[in-house]
């Protein structure tokens, strides 16, 4: 007979398997088991495409970290990841990484590149998510009159002028017209604006209208075909086509024009001597006036966006800091501590940045109160 310890014994031993058993098998459930694999799908908006690994589906081991890299179109820049973005290192940056622990489908978002800050001279503009638009700074020939603005899409600001971009493809602009920069009444079926000392307008249907001072020949731009975005400068005017090629008109001193040979971009800047160009791997190319440095910028990577002041160059980064080269006679450079940063504008001694919450921030010359965004909310 079976005393009762015995049988104690007995069923303790029976529980110790039991718990045995079922501690194996949570290890079992808790870890991927050798040679498991998960499918990644990718997709993307128009205006890009996923280039690494590309789009479609590929199954990697489970923990793999796969390189995801984004490349906009011409004309167009990245806007983030979105689905199964659990694993993504940074679902704001083109250039990131996702740890493959399921089956996920991811897609890359492009957005047409559009000024939600503007800046040259003195004075900054922004637009507000409901169409309005504010404006700061110097107002010497009424470019901050844009008080009654409404249903705006874009902004830019030019030489003592302000110009608009309406919804429906008009465009308003105030402020300096000796030379006709604002005489942009009659314009219709306009996708960007772009302002300097002469004013442009790119339509959509690639060619592109300019009005304002033409002693240099920067509005001599009504043979130009397939231009997907416009920059004015002070004295020349960029276009990229949409092939990633790069036409130029106006003042070719200092050599600010010699885009010829550039492929592959997908932005440009024009500034006052310089040019700059974003290329679709991130990577930047420049050209002009190099008296401060300011065309320092082939060791720059993993740009988003870049602007051009008058003797300096900012470039926004995938992950929301910001990187600046060229004079910095006002501080107009001291960008580091910038986070969250989705957009940069440049003016002759300033810089403003846009976060990603919709405040601004700027540093720089402020003697006639360009710098006063700080409250300002866009979104």
């Amino acid at each position: 007979m079976k005393t009762l310890s015995s049988k104690r014994h007995h069923y303790v031993a029976i529980a110790s398997i039991f718990l045995v058993m079922v501690a194996l098998t949570a290890g079992m459930v808790g870890c991927s088991q050798p040679g498991a694999s998960y499918t990644l799908t990718l997709t993307s908006t128009a205006g890009g495409t996923v280039t690494t690994p590309g789009v479609g589906t590929v199954t990697r081991a489970a923990g793999t970290v796969v390189n995801l890299v984004a490349t906009p179109a011409a004309g167009y820049r990245f806007a983030n990841w979105t689905g199964h973005v659990g694993t993504i290192a940074n679902v704001n940056a083109g250039w990131t990484t996702i740890t493959m622990n399921g089956d996920y489908f991811i897609t890359a978002n492009f957005e047409k590149y559009a000024e939600i800050v503007s800046t040259h001279g003195m004075f900054t503009v922004g637009l507000k998510s409901d169409g309005a638009v504010v404006a700061v700074g110097d107002n010497f020939s009424g470019q901050l009159d844009v008080g009654g603005w409404w249903g705006i899409v874009q902004v830019a600001a030019g030489w003592e002028h302000t110009v608009g971009l309406k919804s429906g493809g008009t465009v308003v602009a105030v402020g300096y017209n000796n030379t006709g920069e604002c005489n942009v009444s009659g314009w219709t079926g306009i996708v960007q604006v772009a302002a300097g000392t002469c004013t442009l307008g790119l339509k959509s249907d690639g060619t592109v209208l300019a009005v304002g001072w033409n002693n240099n020949g920067q509005c001599n731009v009504s043979g130009w075909t397939n231009i997907v975005q416009v920059a004015a400068g002070e004295y020349h005017t960029v276009g990229l086509k949409a092939d990633g090629t790069v036409v130029a008109m106006g003042d070719t001193s200092n050599g600010k024009c010699n885009v010829g040979g550039w492929i592959n971009i997908v932005q440009v800047a024009a500034g006052c001597c310089h040019t700059v160009g974003l290329k679709s791997d991130g990577t930047v190319v420049a050209v002009g006036s190099n008296s401060a440095g300011q065309c320092n910028v082939t060791s720059w990577t993993n740009i988003k966006q870049v602007a051009v002041g008058d003797a300096f160059t900012v470039g926004v980064k995938f992950d929301g800091t910001v990187v600046a080269v060229g004079s910095d006679s006002a501080g107009q450079c001291n960008v580091t501590s910038w986070t969250n940063i989705v957009q940069v504008a440049a003016g002759s001694a300033f810089t403003a940045g846009l976060k990603f919450d919709g405040t601004v921030v700027a540093v720089g010359g402020n003697s006639s109160g360009q710098c006063n965004v700080g409250s300002w909310d866009l979104f």
